[in-house]
């Protein structure tokens, strides 16, 4: 791959994992309930989403799903409904205690939030259509095809890593202090509650 052409492609990654979106807002939760150092774990189960679109597209079976109404449809009615479903998760969530006596609680495990990160991007069939469009531009037919989905999937793992670890996540530590009290906690909750919905529902309609 052109150097010109990759560095047309790390602009193009890095305008995309800029983009808010569910895996912006899984995140951003991770770090706020598991602090900034493991919310890599949601962040790395995100990127195996994204591995798996790419390989998909890649294998031309993105040109099925995206051909097949029913499919496409049932993906994106099962994404919807996975956030929607976590929506309401933290909008029951309860408070944690905060009490200094107060015995700790049950942290989420890494795997946890991994699995959580990967179903989080893996259901969006939008993505599949996305990398159909985006793919062609930084691939040559002409040239060697492995090589060049390596240096682009790299590439795009390694930028949004980097975007959602010392951007979306590292920005949480902003809203760390609501943590610290049971009232802060309810009020994130009910936040990230309805952000995780609000997506679920564009997901849908949009």
């Amino acid at each position: 791959m052109q150097f010109s052409l990759w560095l047309a492609l790390v602009g193009a990654g890095a305008m995309i994992s800029l983009t808010p979106g569910a895996g912006a807002i899984n995140t951003m939760s991770n770090a706020l309930t598991a602090g900034f150092r493991r919310s890599i774990w949601g962040i790395m189960g995100q990127q195996l989403a994204l591995i798996i679109h790419v390989i998909i597209v890649a294998a031309g079976v993105g040109i099925i799903v995206s051909n097949s109404p029913f499919l496409f449809m049932l993906i994106r009615y099962v994404g919807a409904a996975y956030l929607v479903y976590l929506g309401v998760r933290k909008l029951l969530a309860k408070a944690e205690k905060v009490d200094d006596d107060a015995a700790p609680d049950t942290v989420e495990s890494g795997f946890s939030m991994f699995r959580r990160g990967l179903w989080v991007n893996l259901l969006n069939p939008k993505a599949i259509v996305f990398f159909l469009a985006f793919m062609p531009q930084f691939i040559r037919p002409s040239e060697p095809l492995l090589p060049q989905y390596v240096i682009l999937t790299a590439t795009v793992v390694v930028i949004d890593i980097i975007v959602m670890w010392f951007i979306f996540a590292a920005g949480a530590k902003q809203l760390k202090h609501l943590t610290a009290s049971e009232r802060g906690q309810l009020i994130l909750n009910r936040v990230f509650g309805l952000l995780f919905i609000a997506v679920g529902i564009l997901l849908v309609l949009v």
